[in-house]
């Protein structure tokens, strides 16, 4: 357990936070939200003792152990991915030598019933206890299956870190970090390097995970599909709501209408008794009448708002010139790096066999594990790089705005905000610099930031402000939303949705793509495949066809000499198939049954907890919460169970 009590920080006068407490319990699944700059991180550095707060302390159980993912961290250069990932088994390592030790010393004594030896014994099975706690005997096991979930390669195993990019050395950290068990696990976004796989395998991963978790993190799905307690950093204070982030958002709006509503009331009290007083205080017949409103509105128990951080950015793409009707032909494209030099090993071929158009007006997604070519494709559009295999052919009047995901690289962190705009403008709108900037929330002093001082966020916006010094009919967008906050991403999104040109993104954000994107192309296993729907229906195809992958593994093909014509036994295998049918239809009739029952309950629950005290439910009462939670866990399970039945209906009735 971790208790953050009273913590205060104030820089140069104002307060980051002013008195704030948390309490994270050994099982709690929270999701710390708020605005790029509140201080998220900032308390995470704070539990991990990284930084010390102006005011308050933390505290910790005995025993207990953090594991913090940082935004940014460096991984050692001079190992392989598999060494440097079985760091985090450091003291598994310890052990073994310790044990290696005390069995060769015992093997040596002959003092078999003095205390010494004995006291060996003891030290032998206190270490052999703590070894088989920490998993040591499925060291390499446990390596091989979190470096697979988190989409390397068994051929990538035997890599020099050194080769990895910056994305894929923070998988290394984050494989480290689960290998390592902490009892609280810090993640602060940990899924803006990940792909939509490895960010579902993360989710089950942290889903099952015996201890705490409390992450950071903009990916709303990610956050729904993990946490069960959403706590808000807003203006310096928490707000601490116990339901996951969906939920809080519609809890969040009720209580600031119901705080809204009764400070509109009593606000409408407060003139009427003031007028009463005011009307009456000199007319001897009142003045009992009037002191008692008096001393009713003295001892009138003042009802405040909570404050709200309404800065919003308003963006608004400049209208797109007309381009022609085709804006790219891919044709047969594939891209081959060659070796690079003094890194040992031959060409890496990347993806073959690109072969779409794109025409004008479309916005359609890139998808796929990292380092399967979609930010290769992307930087071909632009003209970056040069396909190896096939031929690009941008269309007529094609101007293309591209967002890279490498902004850091990109931009210089010496100039200012204003600066960065400002090298780049020409023409009649550097006399806008400063309206569009305080679009984007740089507003006064802002503009003076160097841009090295700036968090990712407002790296973010700085970057995606650059695109509209021009109007360009094709937006090229590599990975946009990462250290966007929720509200900035709602944003750009309905930005994007408004503007009339045309679209490509690469994007493993799911509730982003969600509406905006009608055609998805996923890089997989070195080519390119077409999904002529949106996001969901990419992602379930996927599934399905991921389970028909599995059914074809665990079928072994007949010999040739066993093929016999359809007769009989074709007639059983039919009837057998139907029965199997028939048994799943009858699941997914009882699953559903359930479901309703479950979901009429926790609609029930719902409106117990939007007005609790009227429902006689104390807040303060964890089990009330404790129940609740256990009831959405039943319905999640039992949708889950559904989904997979429905799944396997759907491959029964393919086969019949």
């Amino acid at each position: 357990m971790i208790s953050v009590d009273n913590i205060t920080v104030s820089y140069g006068g104002w307060d980051l936070f002013s008195e704030v407490s948390l309490l994270v319990g050994p099982r709690d699944r929270i999701g710390l939200v708020g605005r790029n700059g509140a201080g998220k991180t900032t308390l995470l550095k704070i539990i991990t003792g990284q930084q010390a707060p102006t005011g308050g302390a933390v505290s910790k159980s005995e025993g207990e152990t953090v594991g913090y993912l940082p935004q940014q961290m460096k991984v050692a250069d001079t190992t392989s991915l598999v060494e440097e990932t079985a760091r985090a088994f450091g003291e598994v390592m310890a052990l073994e030598a310790a044990i290696a030790e005390i069995n060769a010393a015992l093997a040596e004594r002959t003092d078999y019933e003095g205390d010494s030896y004995e006291a060996l014994l003891h030290r032998l099975s206190d270490a052999t206890d703590r070894y088989h706690i920490l998993g040591g005997e499925t060291r390499d096991a446990d390596i091989e299956r979190t470096l697979l979930g988190l989409g390397f390669r068994r051929e990538d195993f035997g890599r020099p870190t050194r080769e990895f990019s910056g994305g894929w050395r923070m998988r290394i950290e984050l494989a480290k970090l689960l290998l390592a068990r902490p009892s609280v696990f810090l993640l602060d976004e940990p899924t803006n390097h990940l792909d939509i796989e490895s960010i579902q395998w993360l989710e089950g991963y942290l889903r099952d995970y015996p201890g705490a978790v409390l992450v950071i993190s903009h990916d709303r799905a990610f956050l729904d599909n993990v946490t069960n307690r959403t706590v808000e950093i807003s203006l310096g204070k928490l707000y601490d709501y116990k339901v996951p982030y969906s939920r809080y958002v519609e809890l969040r709006r009720e209580r600031r209408e119901q705080q809204m509503a009764a400070y509109a009331n009593q606000q409408r009290m407060i003139e009427k008794t003031e007028e009463f007083i005011e009307k009456f205080r000199y007319k001897p017949t009142k003045s009992n009448q009037v002191q008692s409103r008096v001393k009713q509105l003295e001892k009138l128990e003042r009802l405040e708002v909570d404050e709200e951080d309404t800065a919003t950015m308003n963006i608004k793409f400049p209208p797109a010139p007309r381009s022609g009707q085709i804006v790219a032909e891919i044709k047969e494209v594939g891209k081959t790096f060659p070796p690079r030099e003094g890194r040992g090993g031959g060409a890496r071929h990347v993806f073959s066999g690109a072969d779409f158009v794109i025409e004008r007006g479309e916005k359609i997604a890139l998808v796929g594990r990292n380092g399967e070519g979609k930010t290769t494709l992307a930087r071909m559009l632009i003209g970056e790089l040069e396909p190896t295999e096939g031929s690009i052919r941008v269309g007529v009047n094609v101007g293309i705005g591209y967002y890279a995901q490498n902004q850091d690289d990109l931009m210089d962190g010496n100039f200012t905000v204003y600066d960065t705009l400002d090298r780049v403008a020409v023409g009649d709108i550097r006399t806008r610099l400063r309206d569009i900037l305080a679009a984007f929330l740089f507003r006064g002093d802002d503009i003076d930031k160097k841009v090295k001082v700036l968090s990712g966020g407002e790296r973010s916006r700085l970057a995606m402000a650059r695109l509209m010094l021009e109007p360009y009919n094709l937006l090229v967008l590599d990975e946009p939303t990462n250290h966007m906050d929720m509200v900035s991403k709602d944003i750009l999104k309905r930005a994007l949705m408004r503007y009339d040109g045309t679209v490509v993104v690469v994007s493993h954000d799911r509730e982003f793509l969600d509406g905006l994107v009608d055609k998805v192309y996923e890089f997989r296993d070195g080519g390119v495949r077409e999904y002529l729907g949106d996001i969901w229906y990419f992602l379930e195809k996927r599934k399905l066809e991921s389970l028909r992958e599995v059914e074809a593994k665990a079928v072994e093909p007949a010999p040739k000499e066993a093929v016999k014509t359809v007769g009989k036994e074709d007639y059983q295998r039919k009837k057998e198939a139907g029965k199997e049918v028939r048994k799943v239809e009858n699941a997914i009739a009882a699953t559903e049954k359930r479901v309703t029952e479950l979901e009429a309950e926790t609609a029930e629950w719902d409106a117990r907890l939007a007005d609790p005290a009227a429902h006689g439910i104390d807040p303060a009462d964890g089990r009330v919460f404790a129940d609740y939670n256990e009831l959405k866990r039943k319905l999640a399970h039992e949708m889950h169970e559904w989904e997979k039945l429905n799944y396997e209906l759907e491959l029964l009735s393919d086969n019949i």
